[in-house]
Formats: structure tokens, C-alpha cells, sequence
């Protein structure tokens, strides 16, 4: 089966038929303005070495000349035979904040499908490392165990939304806890290792209202667990927007009656990134808090997870380059006049 290394440069294939089109136009654009000038009867006599086909051929060479070099630029591949390697990767457990404070508006849609979008981001940059998912509001629990199975973790991070857990609140410390059970911790069946290939990257507006967070962060760097912090929202302060089924019915208010903010707390996310000897970034539209991560992640220790089969892909680029050269060079030997020496009309005529 072929599939290409960068399947994004194929889009570029839109642009043959926009020039296609364009290429059409100009030449009824200029038929327009001959017959304007003359009539179609006198073509033959006021321009006699032009000829119809010439043009046209030239121009569908270059077409698919650029056609095939594009293909050769995506670099198609095909799977030759299975090969055995070794995988190795890090540990790396996500804590997504699904409280009521991340259904706000301030970064759009809202601070949660943010987050989820960051999570997909960073799988798509992340390679072989495992994962797991925890979510946390006044509570935590662990959505999905330790996997390097991508496809199942975006699946469980579809079906995240506020309404999972009942109990409200930010346990940020309660979270960090799961994520390490999640590494085996305090497990008694298995053996503890202490090792620098552990991460737990808490997604939050910082809120945290429950527990000791920076207490539970040193803990896990005393482990050698670092904690990382990313934070969903703006600092300026917007109201909890509440829900009945998809439609909105205003925001939420305290018991004297007065409409409820919240604002992304830096301080608190700093200071649990510091305790766990990790870093604090802000979720951004261009992705760069994500890079900041997957960077500290690409410099952890590496642990090994055994043999693993993998696809050994082989590059067929030259094919389409070799015929994108030869429809170039067929289209430098075309003129786009015809030749009074050598004249196919002519020849065919006297053959007759």
C-alpha cells in the first residue's frame, strides 16, 4: 500500500485546474479579440505560423509536469517488509481540569475544548511515549490507563465534558496523586523505580480551591516525576456561563445573587510548575506552550517498553520525478510555431 511522508503538499494539486482555468480563459479571451480585429477566414493568412495544438500541448506538459513533481514532493512510500525495534519512550500523564470554571468563553470556544484541542496537539507531537488521561474537578479519577495506543486516548478525550464528574471544585493536588497510581505508585503489586522519564502535565485556569496542590507536585518531584502547568484562559476575569442541554440560560450566580467570575490564576500554576520542578506556560493559538512541553519531554530519560513491529516504508519519489523531467523536456522541444522545414501537414499531404 502507498501513502505519502507529507501528505499536506498534495493540496498543492488544487492549483492545476485554477491554472487550467485560467489558461482556457486567456486563450478565449485572445480568440475574441482576433476575430474583433479580423475575421476568422484570414487567420490562416495574417498569422501562418501559429498552430492550434502547439500551445495547448505545451501548456498540459508543464500541468503535468507540475503535477508530478509535486507528487515526488510528498514523497510517496511504500511498506516493503516488517521490521523488529525496540520502543522507548517516556511516561506522561494528563490532568485535564473539566470543572464548571471551564465551560468560560474567555479564549473561544471555551477554556475546555481548548484544552482538549492542546491534548490532540500534543499526541500529534509526541512519538512513542505512553500516555494516560486523568480528569479532576472536586474529585479525580483516571479516564484512561497507561498506553501508547494515540487513536484510544483521542477517543476518551472526545467524550470529556464537565458533567462527568458531579462533584465541583479544582483538586489540582488530588489529580497529581492519580497521575502517579497512574505510573504504578503506591501500587503493592509492583515494584517502584524511581526514574527521570515521568511527566504530569495539569491542564487548569488554576483554580484551586481543595487541596494542597504544591505539596502533591513536590512529592512527585521527590519521585522523580516532573510536574508541568498550562494555563486555559485570561487573567482579566469572565462570568461561568450554565447550560440546559446545548442551550444557554445564563451565568452562574452565588447565593446572594451576584454573577460569578473566574480568571486564570498564574500564580498558583507557577508555583505547583516550581514544586515539581517542571515549567508553567500559557495555551496559546499558535501551539508554542505545547513546543515548550514536548521539548522538556524530547530531554527526559527514556525508559524501555520492549520489542515492537514496525513498517519499513521505501521512498518511490523518483518515478514521479523521472516523468515530471521528461514532460518538462518534451515541452522545451515543442514550438510553439510551426516549422516550414519540417512540416507534418505537408509531409502527410504529399504522401498522399
Amino acid at each position: 500500500m502507498i501513502h505519502f511522508e507529507h501528505p499536506v503538499i498534495l493540496w498543492f494539486l488544487l492549483l492545476i485546474p485554477v491554472f487550467t482555468g485560467l489558461w482556457i480563459w486567456f486563450l478565449f479571451r485572445n480568440k475574441k479579440r482576433l476575430e474583433q480585429f479580423a475575421d476568422r477566414s484570414m487567420f490562416g493568412r495574417l498569422i501562418p505560423d501559429a498552430s492550434r495544438w502547439r500551445p495547448s500541448t505545451k501548456f498540459g506538459l508543464i500541468m503535468l509536469g507540475a503535477a508530478f513533481l509535486i507528487l515526488a514532493l510528498a514523497n510517496p512510500q511504500e511498506g516493503s517488509k516488517m521490521v523488529k525495534g525496540e520502543r522507548i519512550g517516556s511516561d506522561i500523564a494528563i490532568c485535564l481540569d473539566i470543572s464548571n470554571s471551564m465551560m468560560a468563553e474567555d479564549i473561544q470556544p471555551n477554556r475546555l475544548e481548548r484544552s482538549k484541542r492542546t491534548v490532540n496537539n500534543l499526541l500529534n507531537s509526541l512519538g512513542s511515549d505512553r500516555i494516560s488521561l486523568v480528569v479532576f474537578a472536586g474529585s479525580s479519577y483516571v479516564q484512561m490507563p497507561l498506553t501508547n495506543d494515540y487513536s484510544a486516548v483521542k477517543l476518551f478525550l472526545d467524550q470529556i465534558d464537565c458533567k462527568l464528574i458531579s462533584t465541583q471544585g479544582t483538586a489540582i493536588g488530588d489529580a497529581i496523586g492519580k497521575a502517579m497510581e497512574t505510573f504504578g505508585y503506591g501500587d503493592p503489586d509492583r515494584e517502584w523505580v524511581k526514574n527521570q522519564g515521568r511527566a504530569i502535565i495539569v491542564i487548569s485556569d488554576g483554580e484551586n480551591f481543595e487541596d494542597d496542590a504544591e505539596s502533591a507536585a513536590r512529592k512527585a518531584a521527590s519521585e522523580g516525576i516532573v510536574v508541568c502547568t498550562m494555563g486555559m484562559g485570561l487573567t482579566e476575569g469572565t462570568p461561568i456561563p450554565e447550560y440546559r442541554g446545548n442551550q444557554r440560560i445564563g451565568y452562574k450566580r452565588d447565593i446572594n445573587g451576584n454573577t460569578v467570575t473566574t480568571h486564570l490564576d498564574e500564580a498558583t500554576l507557577t508555583a505547583i510548575a516550581h514544586a515539581g520542578k517542571g515549567i508553567y506556560v500559557r495555551a496559546t493559538n499558535t501551539g508554542a506552550g505545547v513546543q515548550e512541553i514536548v521539548r522538556l519531554i524530547e530531554g527526559m530519560e527514556k525508559d524501555h517498553y520492549g520489542e515492537a513491529v514496525f513498517s519499513e516504508y521505501e521512498s518511490r519519489y523518483q518515478y514521479p520525478l523521472a516523468a515530471a523531467l521528461v514532460c518538462l523536456l518534451a515541452e522545451l522541444l515543442i514550438f510553439e510555431r510551426r516549422n516550414k522545414k519540417i512540416n507534418l501537414e505537408k509531409i502527410l499531404r504529399n504522401r498522399k
